[in-house]
């Protein structure tokens, strides 16, 4: 019987022991996999300090804000998935130089997934404004989009950049501006007209003629992305042109 006993005890041992093994290794590949992300290029940094058209602040550790003298506006943005959220300062800077408070989340792992609600109570610190939108990058996209579909009576819009929602906004009233490159190497095109179906009619899609994925950020070139034939700059440029057009259109 105690012979018996002691095998049983040896497999349940070896079972532990096999299921902490397999724990261990997901767990090690998970942080290779986290820690391999694209950081923000020295153009990203500079575009953090202060000065006197735009207020750069922490709200939270979480949540950095990009605040004009006197915002007309709010933006509530998701990073791309693994890019380090500073690579989106310029985008967000040069959206506060044009009259929108700009509200960048910080992501746990550069993962939007992980997530989705990091918008939650954002508009509530800031009373004195009355028109909200919400948008992202790539997978920040499509989780913006993801968090607007429940919250529509919160937002005015959704601004989509190289990104696609898998939520149905058909009926949500809210406007949809949505931005990519013709050189996009990583969005997937098929997907991306597939999903056109959940936006609304009057939905905006914008072609930034030799933009890429990675345009949208300063973080460097991206692996299977397009070979861009504009700046940074410019594809930043003519998306907060598209930003804005958007916003005035509702306001």
């Amino acid at each position: 019987m105690s012979e018996r006993k002691g095998s049983t005890h040896k497999k349940l041992r070896l079972v532990l022991a096999i299921i902490l093994a397999v724990v261990i290794v997901c767990a090690g590949a998970f942080a290779v996999y986290v820690n391999d992300y694209y950081r923000a290029e020295e153009t990203a940094v500079q575009a953090m300090a202060v000065d006197g058209a735009v207020s750069v602040y922490e709200l939270t550790d979480s949540l950095t804000v990009f605040a004009p003298e006197e915002p007309l506006a709010g933006l509530i943005f998701y990073p791309g998935g693994k890019v380090e959220h500073t690579a989106y300062a310029p985008l967000l800077r040069t959206c506060a130089e044009r009259g929108i408070l700009c509200v960048l989340v910080q992501m746990p792992c550069n993962l939007a997934v992980l997530n989705v609600n990091g918008a939650d109570g954002i508009h509530e610190r800031f009373p004195e404004i009355s028109h909200w939108y919400i948008g992202g990058h790539s997978l920040g996209g499509a989780m913006a989009a993801s968090y607007a579909s429940g919250h529509v009576n919160e937002l005015d819009g959704v601004v989509l950049l190289a990104a696609y929602s898998t939520e149905d906004l058909t009926q949500s009233g809210l406007a949809v501006c949505s931005i990519y490159g013709s050189e996009d190497g990583v969005m997937n095109k098929e997907k991306y007209d597939a999903s056109k179906a959940n936006l609304p009619d009057d939905a905006v899609e914008f072609v930034i003629v030799g933009g890429c994925h990675a345009g949208f950020g300063c973080y460097g070139p991206q692996d299977g992305d397009g070979t861009p034939q504009i700046s940074s700059e410019d594809q930043i440029n003519q998306t907060v042109g598209e930003i804005i057009r958007m916003v005035g259109h509702r306001g």
